[in-house]
């Protein structure tokens, strides 16, 4: 069954403040060397999918930059390839929320122009790696207007977002904004039937100014939803805690193997080639990323640190996120940061952030 993709990029979090000054949510660096939509698209071009829309917000100069015509996904082709379509102008302010019917309605040609059997639709800021085969078959199979994808998370784990009851036969018959117990987590990705995508925007069209999964959770008794499990790892990212708490996911052993390691679900991204990381002989690196081109002369823990860093003699990075061309001082200590592009921090400066509240430095800063 033929399958085209779109994907949400038009929103975002007023909790990362300058980290989202000049881009939006999905272009933010991820795990060394990624942006966060590359997983959206790297999981539908593995699945053969060769049409993607992608929903862009107004600051989209980053998000542009680094998909381009989406060569590294395989989407730069003359027949289907990559969409980049404008969304609304202030896009989705409502926490949890990422397809907002005003962008559907504005980015509607996309699913006129297609001859496809179904819709993937996806947010754009989860770190997964799911083969939607399964998915798109266990779809046509059911005979749903819609299938939505959810993973069963325990109470105790803090997501936000929707939540959704499921009778024994899959059904979703529920769509909440709580969890009680171990709940089905919506992983903001669904598939629907191309023909019903074009009927439900023309219906819903007055309600422009809400969520489709509002929408459906207001009209459940009149659609047809299936659900499909996701068993993976999943890593969510609302708000700067949980951005940090993701990235040092990746020093886990068995997550980085299942997210990265897998040879024909590979994460595709925009490459920028590096000389290889340099670590002095007095160096001490702990359970942490390094990526290509750095220069390691202090200590590094619990840590990812991206492309072209230095951490000079003495220096300590702990529990951190340094993003690119980053440079840390001789003698200098930080610990629950995170550092944009091209921060410079001097030499015996010391900052501590807490774990759930970590230090935010802008782009360009010296401190």
């Amino acid at each position: 069954m033929k399958t085209i993709g779109l994907i949400s990029a038009n929103y975002g979090s007023t909790e990362f403040g300058e980290l989202l000054q000049n881009r939006t949510l999905a272009s933010l660096p991820y795990g060394g060397r990624y942006r966060l939509i590359d997983f959206a698209l790297s999981n539908m071009a593995n699945a053969g999918i060769t049409t993607v829309g992608v929903i862009a917000p107004v600051n989209s100069g980053s998000l542009l930059d680094h998909i381009g015509v989406g060569n590294p996904w395989s989407l730069g082709r003359k027949r289907g390839g990559l969409f980049v379509m404008p969304g609304s102008v202030y896009g989705m302010q409502k926490s949890g929320s990422r397809f907002l019917m005003r962008d559907l309605l504005k980015c509607e040609r996309l699913f006129y122009k297609d001859d496809a059997d179904f819709v993937i639709m996806s947010g754009s800021t989860d770190v997964w790696n799911i083969d939607f085969e399964p998915l798109i078959k266990a779809h046509a199979e059911s005979g749903k207007s819609v299938t939505m994808v959810y993973k069963k998370v325990a109470r105790g784990e803090e997501f936000r977002g929707y939540f959704l009851d499921i009778n024994e036969n899959g059904d979703v018959v529920g769509i909440n904004n709580e969890s009680f117990g171990w709940s089905n987590y919506f992983a903001d990705c669904f598939i629907i039937n191309r023909s019903y995508a074009m009927d439900f925007l023309n219906w819903y069209s007055a309600l422009e100014y809400k969520d489709m999964i509002e929408i459906m959770q207001e009209n459940l008794g009149t659609i047809n939803i299936g659900s499909f499990e996701f068993r993976g790892y999943l890593g969510k990212i609302k708000n700067p805690w949980e951005f940090l708490k993701v990235n040092q996911a990746m020093t886990d052993y068995d997550i980085r193997n299942e997210v990265f390691c897998n040879p024909e679900r590979m994460i595709y991204t925009k490459a920028q080639d590096e000389a290889p990381v340099f670590h002095y002989q007095n160096c001490d690196v702990r359970n942490s990323v390094i990526s290509a081109g750095c220069v390691i002369e202090g200590r590094v823990e619990n840590s990812i640190i991206f492309r072209s860093c230095h951490i000079a003699k003495d220096a300590v990075v702990r529990n951190s996120v340094i993003m690119m061309h980053g440079t840390i001082g001789e003698g200098a200590v930080l610990d629950n940061v995170i550092a944009d592009k091209y921060v410079t921090i001097n030499p015996g400066v010391k900052i501590y952030g807490g774990e759930r509240e970590p230090v935010i430095i802008g782009k360009n800063a010296t401190i």
